[in-house]
């Protein structure tokens, strides 16, 4: 399986790293949703785990945007913020999960269960 994390926060995204990287043969990453869509383009992840808040743009839109290239791409929201404005922003985006960081298990297990 391929990963794909998008998240601003280096120390983010290496306990990300350590929570799925047994799951992943191949774990790409870049820090913010600008890069998302040329790093998703090199990698062909099968998972992208997106944050919401970070600079330069934000989370849903670089979902919406990515998932409009690629329609096939499964996204992961991973993220800060509880909020039933959010989930459904994020839900109207295209994705497919909405995973708080408090609670890392849950991505590792959406991505168990598609294997």
């Amino acid at each position: 399986m391929k990963i794909l994390i998008v998240e601003d926060n280096a120390v983010m995204r290496e306990m990300i790293k350590r929570m799925v990287g047994d799951l992943a043969g191949e774990i790409s990453e870049c820090e913010d949703g600008n890069k998302a869509l040329a790093a998703y383009e090199a990698s062909r992840a099968d998972w992208v785990l997106m944050d919401l808040e970070m600079p330069g743009m934000d989370g849903i839109t670089a979902t919406r945007r990515l998932i409009k290239a690629h329609p096939e791409t499964r996204v992961i929201i991973v993220t800060d913020y509880d909020d039933k404005p959010l989930r459904a922003a994020a839900r109207a985006a295209g994705a497919c999960g909405y995973v708080l960081k408090e609670n890392l298990i849950e991505v590792r297990r959406c991505l168990q269960r598609s294997l």
